[in-house]
């Protein structure tokens, strides 16, 4: 009885404690604003220090609006090869993001090998030479809840090609909301080999361009945002009829069937081409009561003389 009494005194105690738990594990208001943003090669884990300046002076330039920053977790090494973990890991937090907040605004970014890893978060499709193990793409109603991607030092063809990656391509649903910066000489972005450059975003204010663009796309409505397509269902006043594409000259399909000129009479609506008019008839030609006419491609006189 006693060993019995403990166990039921265990699973009470167990339940209480379950239950007192259980308001701690609701879930954090919604923000505003999210910004997933992934730092550079060799960068201590977090944002890095461009991650860091463009989510101070974003936050200068968004008002009361509340925002939450999650730095993408990833190696960020000079194996290249695994930033496909920070493909990955982003990826699934900003599907998560707009599935459990639709109505949250997410700002994707990245610096460097960072940059990279957001651009090909926004591929529609797996890049030939792609490392195994990314994922799929995001579905499409995903780039609905993205206000703006910001990239800072994204690594060019040339570069790719020397560590044997792919290009990075952003894909069309983003293209129209990505900011691309790159300073002049960068190493990483340019032609240029100035090692510096690259760690010159904060300094040439281009951090401060970024969040510019980034807080006026977060300004407009989400409902409001164009989307591709949208402009082709847009009501435009037509200025050539469809019958008459290519050809403004002519007026509406059955204007060149009518003549508004005096010489008008001369034309033959008959789709073929008519014989010339037949001379004005002669004296000696002047048919009799036994004359026969006879007309075909041209006229004569059948009949005595």
């Amino acid at each position: 009885m006693r060993a019995g009494h403990i166990a039921i005194t265990i699973a009470a105690t167990a339940a209480g404690l379950t239950l007192a738990a259980a308001p701690s594990a609701s879930a954090e208001p919604c923000p505003d604003v999210e910004v997933v943003f992934a730092r550079g090669t060799a960068e201590a884990p977090g944002l890095g220090p461009t991650g860091e300046a463009f989510v101070e002076a974003l936050r200068s330039r968004i008002g009361d609006k509340s925002m939450e920053v999650y730095p993408v977790n990833y190696p960020a090494t000079t194996d290249f090869p695994r930033a496909v973990d920070g493909i990955r890991d982003a990826s699934a937090k900003v599907e998560s993001v707009a599935a459990a907040c639709p109505d949250t605004r997410i700002v994707l970014g990245g610096f460097s090998q960072g940059a990279a890893v957001a651009g090909f978060v926004t591929a529609d499709v797996i890049p030939d030479g792609v490392p195994e193990g990314v994922p799929n793409p995001m579905p499409a109603d995903v780039a609905e809840h993205v206000a703006a991607v910001a990239l800072f030092g994204t690594p060019n063809e040339r570069f790719m090609r020397v560590i044997n990656q792919p290009d990075i391509v952003v894909g069309p649903l983003y293209a129209d909301k990505t900011i691309d910066l790159c300073v002049p000489e960068d190493f990483v972005c340019s032609s240029g080999r100035d090692w510096n450059a690259h760690t010159q975003y904060k300094e040439t204010g281009m951090v401060d361009q970024a969040a510019t663009f980034v807080a006026a796309k977060l300004a407009t409505p989400q409902e409001d945002e164009e989307t591709p397509g949208d402009s082709d269902a847009t009501p435009r006043t037509p200025t050539v009829s469809p019958l008459s594409t290519g050809r403004p000259h002519l007026g509406t399909p059955a204007a060149p069937q009518l003549s508004t000129t005096p010489a008008a009479p001369q034309l033959s609506t008959i789709p073929v081409a008519p014989p010339a008019p037949p001379p004005a008839p002669q004296p000696h030609l002047q048919p009799s009561p036994e004359t026969i006419a006879s007309c075909a491609t041209e006229c004569r006189v059948v009949g005595p003389e």
